[in-house]
């Protein structure tokens, strides 16, 4: 297994670096097509790499990593309102987000590493942390069914008020850099606030991913591969679907009984196993309802709120 950490870390360094080194160097606006293409890609990575699972770890981790990915990847779908919500309420140039979603996504990379060893040490030192867990994602499931609305404050975020305390923030972006020289005073760009917002938006998601994904599988390996193949698509899935998200109204729902699910899968563990096979498919049944009924019955107020610029003192 000890190689197959090595082959996966090299192999997603490498596929990060030829992504903004070569395809995005130049920032640009992504267009569509390029966005489905990039989708498709990721997409059939992941699924090349759970054939790989399969051949050489067999059919129960080859499903595991399959249900694990789905689940990350449906969970992301809705978040991606919620960045969308904050490139507008920091009037980010569409030509400037994909940089902001990489690099935010590469941070990611690493906080979700932390978060999956530390959810597997504490299960596997305390088995009871498994019911809460469990009862965490019921509650979550019921609050995200009951608030339909999704709310962002960046302005209130805690690490952009540091940012503001720690550096200098001009109001101006400076083409997708971070950082620019004003005299000898080094001064932070919106930009960087922004990655702050996508980065600390998305250590909250994972409190509500990582503990659905242990109840699939309680292997690390499984776990941070499923998580980063779902999150690498994240971008380019942004870009394919961030016009057509108010079409899927009622996604939350299907999201809210996936999380309610899961959080019961893990409260009755000890009692009844609920094979990984029969969460794939209820997890896949649960989806296409949510989204066929959103197609069926449109949202009649379908309305795009409108979210201030931020204002930032220099």
């Amino acid at each position: 297994m000890v190689w197959w950490w090595i082959f996966f870390a090299v192999f997603i360094l490498a596929m990060l670096a030829l992504d903004l080194g070569v395809f995005n160097r130049k920032s640009h606006v992504i267009k569509m097509k390029e966005a489905l293409l990039w989708t498709l890609f990721w997409v059939t990575l992941a699924l090349m790499f759970g054939t790989g699972i399969y051949f050489f770890y067999g059919h129960g981790k080859a499903m595991e990593f399959l249900a694990g990915y789905l689940i990350e990847y449906s969970l992301s779908i809705d978040n991606l309102f919620v960045f969308m919500l904050i490139f507008r309420f920091f009037n980010v140039p569409h030509a400037y987000e994909h940089k902001a979603l990489f690099w935010g996504i590469l941070m990611a990379l690493v906080t979700r590493g932390v978060f999956i060893f530390a959810g597997v040490a504490l299960i596997n030192a305390f088995s009871w942390v498994m019911y809460i867990f469990g009862a965490f994602l019921i509650f979550t499931g019921i609050k995200m069914a009951l608030n339909k609305q999704t709310e962002v404050h960046p302005d209130k975020n805690i690490a952009i008020k540091l940012l503001r305390y720690i550096i200098p923030v001009t109001n101006r972006f400076s083409g997708a850099k971070f950082f620019i020289m004003k005299g000898d005073i080094r001064y932070a760009t919106p930009m960087l606030a922004v990655l702050l917002a996508l980065e600390t938006t998305d250590i909250l998601f994972a409190i509500d991913s990582i503990p659905a994904v242990l109840a699939i599988s309680k292997d690390p390996f499984i776990i941070y591969t499923s998580n980063v193949f779902a999150i690498l698509g994240l971008r380019s899935l942004f870009f394919a679907i961030s016009g057509l998200m108010k079409l899927f109204h009622l996604l939350h729902y299907g999201l809210a009984a996936i999380l309610t699910f899961v959080g019961v899968k893990m409260l009755i563990e000890d009692f009844f196993h609920v094979p990984v096979a029969a969460s794939l498919f209820v997890i896949i049944s649960i989806l296409a309802v949510s989204i066929l009924s959103s197609v069926i019955w449109p949202d009649p107020k379908n309305e795009e709120g409108e979210v201030p610029p931020v204002t930032m003192k220099e």
